[in-house]
């Protein structure tokens, strides 16, 4: 069916939008993982957010009937994600992680970090490597792009207050909007600077990082969807360990006693542990992730001044 009039007419109800969304992204071989590792999931996610439902609860509304103002915006959005091969999240400015929405536009890399889901699952509370989240008084999201961690931190740790730096001024515009939308303007002050450059002597009890970790020859065989991103907040130099590198090496001087860094690095940990082989690290797994976040206490990082790791 070429003809979207017809499309228009004949498409009645989300679960013909979602059927056609299917078909659509799997015939133009469309790559997923910005918020939906599928075709199917991410159909669903565009039809409902841009209906304005619930995006777990396709069931409920599949056979409403829509308007047809509704039904040329769908075909609207599923054309653009077939041929400008933009993430739906920039075509919708709407991001989820662990089911808190954040606004999203291609001034930031849409958010996906691992360590939102072991904020909720596994890092923090009983059992967890952090046992009393209300003892936690200062949090530093570091590349904090949109402000995504920044602000599932201020929900895990009540009291913490929270800086969130980012090298790009523009990243920084998308994390006050996030920021003020969420409510959190009196805990989450936001930092413009190269890693730790705008924090001065600043410490924390925790660090939270998903920085830059991408390699080179990665990042030029980007498809559409991630070359759409802004390319300094995926470039990590050769290995993709050159942001990582320089955060583990400065990030001691910023840790409160008991302190802890917790960083993503993506595909990189062979590489960072042939850079690091004396660093005591603990690798933290996800659903979806093994191996792709570490967690080290302040004191196994490397002091101030002295150069570790290669």
């Amino acid at each position: 069916m070429e003809d979207a009039e017809e499309r228009i007419t004949v498409f009645a109800t989300p679960r013909d939008w979602f059927r056609h969304a299917i078909s659509r992204f799997q015939a133009a071989n469309l790559v997923f993982g910005h918020g939906a590792s599928n075709a199917i999931d991410e159909a669903a996610f565009l039809v409902l957010e841009a209906l304005h439902l619930p995006i777990d609860a396709l069931d409920p509304f599949a056979d409403a009937k829509l308007l047809s103002a509704e039904r040329r915006r769908l075909d609207a959005l599923i054309e653009a994600r077939v041929t400008t091969r933009k993430p739906a999240a920039y075509l919708l400015n709407r991001a989820y992680i662990q089911g808190v929405p954040f606004y999203v536009d291609e001034r930031v890399i849409v958010p996906r970090s691992f360590i939102g889901e072991l904020l909720f699952s596994g890092l923090v509370g009983e059992g967890g490597l952090i046992e009393a989240p209300d003892e936690i008084g200062r949090v530093l999201d570091l590349c904090t792009g949109g402000g995504s961690l920044a602000i599932l931190a201020a929900r895990v740790f009540p009291n913490a207050a929270i800086d969130a730096a980012d090298l790009s001024p523009d990243a920084l515009a998308v994390a006050r909007r996030n920021v003020e939308v969420h409510g959190l303007s009196d805990r989450i002050r936001l930092v413009e600077g190269d890693l730790f450059s705008g924090l001065r002597a600043e410490r924390y009890d925790l660090i939270l990082t998903n920085p830059p970790y991408v390699t080179e020859a990665a990042a030029a065989a980007f498809p559409p969807e991630y070359a759409a991103e802004p390319r300094l907040a995926h470039l990590g130099g050769p290995d993709g360990l050159d942001v990582v590198r320089r955060i583990v090496r400065e990030a001691r001087a910023h840790l409160s006693p008991g302190g802890a860094l917790v960083c993503e690095l993506g595909a990189g940990r062979e590489a960072f542990e042939a850079a690091f082989p004396d660093l005591d690290a603990l690798w933290l797994d996800t659903a979806e992730s093994e191996g792709e976040v570490f967690f080290v206490h302040a004191e196994a990082l490397p002091a101030a001044g002295r150069r570790a790791g290669k």
